[in-house]
């Protein structure tokens, strides 16, 4: 006798679907966690999008400074933390962060050539080498014209013997605002200043168009500015 049984046969295409089916919901289901793990993690700035930090808090021979990304010269610099030296360029007399710099080609490079209208600034451990003040006491005074030279309109200046490894170059100085600059002299190319200052374990030197001396004390003023607010909080 043959003997039947009660339970519904399945054919070869259920039983199919029947594995289909969970491996279906399996993939969709890891798609979608793949999918929100991706839009979580997206990045969501540009290169310098509205979330890019205006300053990056940067410290050089152990001194904090905050410093404006776009006023940092070379991108390889442009990261917060311990660095050894960092070049910045300031407008003047705003004392903003200069733009990006406009594309010139060979044929508007003529006329592209402009006056200089920034303080350039370059900040860097100093190693317990010999500070600005020490050396404008103690090593430019051997260098320096006997000469008498009186002040005009509070700033003197001192010419360096041509002998000395200074020789193209004038000492400027003045008690009130206090300013120290040396300064190279007109010729093929306008004449530039430089001028330095230790803030803890960094120097900071400045430089600037000698022709700025008209305005020394506005000049004098903008870099102490730029030095209190660089500064970062003491530690």
């Amino acid at each position: 006798m043959t003997v039947f049984s009660a339970a519904p046969l399945r054919s070869p295409r259920t039983r199919t679907r029947a594995h289909v089916v969970p491996i279906v919901l399996g993939g969709t289901a890891a798609a979608c966690a793949v999918a929100l793990v991706a839009y979580l993690l997206w990045p969501t700035w540009g290169s310098r999008g509205a979330n890019a930090p205006d300053k990056l808090p940067v410290s050089i021979g152990g001194t904090l400074f905050n410093l404006p990304v776009t006023a940092i010269r070379m991108k390889i610099q442009r990261h917060s933390g311990p660095q050894e030296r960092i070049d910045l360029d300031f407008l003047y007399p705003s004392l903003e962060p200069p733009g990006a710099p406009k594309h010139v080609s060979a044929e508007t490079v003529e006329a592209a050539v402009q006056s200089i209208d920034r303080i350039f600034l370059s900040i860097a451990a100093h190693h317990d080498a010999l500070s600005p003040e020490q050396r404008t006491a103690t090593i430019y005074p051997r260098y320096l014209d006997q000469a008498a030279a009186m002040p005009v309109d509070g700033l003197t200046m001192r010419m360096f013997r041509t002998d000395t490894p200074y020789g193209s170059e004038d000492l400027y100085s003045a008690v009130s605002p206090a300013l120290t600059a040396r300064c190279t002299r007109d010729a093929a190319t306008p004449g530039m200043c430089l001028s330095e200052r230790r803030v803890g374990g960094a120097d900071l030197t400045f430089r600037f168009p000698r022709s700025w001396l008209s305005q020394w004390r506005e000049v004098a003023d903008a870099m102490e500015k730029l030095t209190a607010q660089l500064r970062g909080p003491k530690g």
